[in-house]
């Protein structure tokens, strides 16, 4: 089973500098993520779990939580602790978390 967590939990492990991956498409993530998330499409995650790979639990994140339990199980299947986001970009905005714009990872 893929593991969940809410937003207060993933806000916490954010703030402690936790690996955050992005799931959506560019133009998504352009519009507005949670600052420092890298962008991997979901289309690309299969391709690119060498490179996901951490020591530390890695939270991934969508518009609203569903490709991203997806790909949390993926990262799962091949060995990285990965976390789904609950409700998402969305329920992060809704929460008054900050939002960057733009393509750039660290962009503000």
């Amino acid at each position: 089973m893929i593991s969940e967590v809410d937003i207060r939990a993933f806000a916490a492990a954010h703030a402690d500098g936790a690996p955050v991956v992005d799931v959506r498409e560019p133009h998504e993530y352009a519009a507005g993520h949670v600052p420092g998330a890298r962008l991997v499409p979901l289309r690309e995650v299969r391709a690119r779990l060498a490179e996901l790979k951490d020591r530390r639990t890695i939270y991934v994140i969508c518009a609203s939580g569903n490709r991203s339990l997806l790909a949390a199980r993926w990262m799962a299947e091949a060995g990285i602790d990965a976390r789904s986001v609950a409700g998402g970009t969305g329920a992060w905005i809704r929460a008054g978390g900050p939002v960057a714009r733009g393509l750039r990872e660290n962009a503000a």
